[in-house]
């Protein structure tokens, strides 16, 4: 029986190594000390998450309908694998234009004044 992959220790959170590889159909065993590379630094989940995005191409709004999660909620783990891996996530859009957005989506203000307002003017 196969188990999943542990990516950290289930007690300490701590780092896993690898310190032996088989492969069953030739039998040829590989004992020493390996790292999980990018892979140890995620939770499981955060690594089956990384690879259902590989299948679906990086396509993150396709991913979270399959998945029967909003896009944000998908947003917000992929931005969490980001943090894990050492990178940033991207910046979040300025309050105030997410206003000005917020307002003409509503049909509060037409599409020109948006325009003007978030260049500023």
């Amino acid at each position: 029986m196969m188990y999943p992959l542990l990516t950290r220790d289930p007690a300490s959170g701590g780092e896993l190594i690898v310190t032996r590889l088989e492969c069953p159909q030739s039998g040829v065993v590989i004992e020493g000390s390996f790292s999980l590379g990018w892979v140890g630094r995620l939770t499981p989940e955060q690594f089956e998450f990384a690879g259902q995005l590989v299948r679906y191409r990086g396509n993150v709004q396709k991913l979270a309908a399959e998945l029967g999660i909003a896009y944000n909620t998908a947003r917000n783990r992929l931005d969490d694998i980001v943090a894990a891996l050492g990178g940033q996530p991207e910046p979040q859009p300025r309050p105030d234009r997410l206003a000005i957005l917020e307002r003409f989506q509503a049909g509060e203000i037409p599409f020109e004044e948006a325009m003007r307002a978030l260049r500023g003017e």
